[in-house]
């Protein structure tokens, strides 16, 4: 009986997700998330008392996975930028993808419409990139007037600004390119002069003409998230 409870719940979260990522919350009703789901009306709300607890469990399940997903990119044998880019491009292809994902974020946009109080994504991030930006800094890839809280807080704010409009305006399927774009402006900002690790020799100093190179961005291979080769 339990399961079939979680079965219904599951059934109904997904169609309301795909709902509020399409229509937003004011575009939709309890009787459309009825239809969608084909249960009755009288199971939506046996298992959620109103249309703000359905938006608020929906809200909950999409940023569930955030924190499993930033786990993935603590491996320090990586550069921590290298890491932060390759994460951007993970949760772009999430916002693109994946209805509850899509949902959260759009609810979390229209929470001022919603009466109640929505869970907010943005200091897990913010934390998690402060990490990565300070672990840069150690390694002498992040410019030295650079401060990490306050340079993750601008990432994260301008990152998740920068997928809403271009989804706005292009579509999600949009996101991956553009959001390789906004890496070539903003990466290059980030990049100080690499130190070399422990054992390897000091490079030479550069010569006075040309000016010394900084780290730059290759090309993408094309696949969908594909990380830039940041320097160690």
């Amino acid at each position: 009986m339990q399961e079939r409870a979680r079965a219904t719940r599951r059934s109904l979260l997904e169609a309301a997700a795909c709902l509020f990522a399409q229509q937003g919350y004011a575009g939709t009703s309890v009787n459309d998330i009825s239809v969608r789901s084909g249960r009755t009306s009288g199971s939506v709300y046996f298992h959620y008392a109103s249309k703000e607890g359905i938006a608020l469990a929906v809200v909950r399940d999409g940023f569930a996975t955030w924190p499993s997903l930033r786990a993935h990119y603590e491996n320090h044998s990586v550069p921590p930028l290298h890491r932060l880019v390759t994460l951007s491009h993970e949760i772009a292809h999430a916002l693109a993808e994946d209805p509850l994902t899509r949902a959260g974020a759009r609810l979390w946009a229209e929470r001022g419409t919603i009466n109640v109080r929505l869970p907010d994504p943005f200091g897990l991030w913010t934390t998690a990139t402060t990490r990565l930006l300070a672990q840069a800094r150690n390694r002498g890839h992040l410019a030295p007037h650079l401060r990490p809280a306050p340079t993750a807080r601008t990432l994260v704010r301008t990152f998740f600004g920068f997928c809403t409009l271009t989804e706005a305006l292009e579509g999600p399927d949009a996101l991956a390119g553009r959001l390789a774009d906004w890496w070539e402006l903003t990466l290059p900002s980030l990049l100080g002069h690499p130190r070399p690790a422990a054992g390897e020799p000091p490079e030479p100093p550069p010569a006075p003409e040309p000016p010394a190179p900084e780290p730059t961005l290759p090309q993408q291979s094309g696949r969908r998230g594909a990380p830039y080769d940041v320097q160690r």
